[in-house]
């Protein structure tokens, strides 16, 4: 199973790093060479949570971003019961 948020589908990619050398042309110089161009991988920030889906604890993948704008609702780590805000959330 590839590591991708449940949500929001983000996942690894791929890209290139560059390596620079030379002093630039404002600063009195030949500008800015690449040396090295080599593959590179972009990797997003994934949680694995406990979440409440369909009133169900379930263990998912989830990225930051899901958690903060609200679109996982996380369960509860001790008996004491939701808030009134997260009641209204999780009756939507």
């Amino acid at each position: 199973m590839a590591r991708q948020c449940d949500f929001t589908g983000k996942k690894i990619s791929k890209g290139m790093k560059r390596a620079w050398r030379g002093q630039a042309v404002a600063k009195g110089g030949f500008g800015l060479k690449p040396t090295g161009i080599t593959r590179r991988t972009f990797k997003p920030n994934l949680q694995d949570i406990v979440a409440v889906i369909d009133g169900q604890n379930v263990r998912v993948v989830a990225s930051t971003k899901a958690i903060r704008t609200g679109m996982v609702t996380k369960a509860l780590k001790r008996k004491y019961g939701y808030t009134r805000t997260q009641k209204a959330a999780a009756a939507q």
